[in-house]
């Protein structure tokens, strides 16, 4: 938690807003920002539907490819794409789970 406090204190030492930004702010935000990242990047690569609207002409997605796969029943085809779907997806889960542990 960041108190104004802090932010007093170090202006009273003579530091610029941004060495207070660089030196205060950032260590103490920089694991809920990677926390943030990764749940940002999970659920990014999960997504279907948007990828389905948005994506140009002959630009296929791991997501977009896996979706084709499956709607043409080739499942022996589309077992690998989805196993790394999940393992991309999953891998960070892991280690987030591990550095909240090892936190406590």
């Amino acid at each position: 938690r960041i108190t104004p406090a802090m932010d007093g204190t170090a202006a009273l030492l003579g530091a610029k807003p941004w060495e207070m930004i660089r030196r205060i702010h950032l260590p103490l935000l920089r694991r809920s920002v990677l926390t943030a990242l990764l749940f940002v990047f999970v659920d990014v690569m999960k997504e279907l539907p948007a990828t389905l609207l948005l994506r140009p002409f002959n630009l296929d997605t791991l997501a977009v490819a896996t979706y084709q796969l499956a709607a043409d029943e080739r499942l022996s085809e589309l077992a690998l794409p989805a196993l790394s779907i999940v393992l991309v997806g999953l891998l960070p889960v892991i280690l987030l789970s591990r550095a909240i542990s090892k936190g406590r």
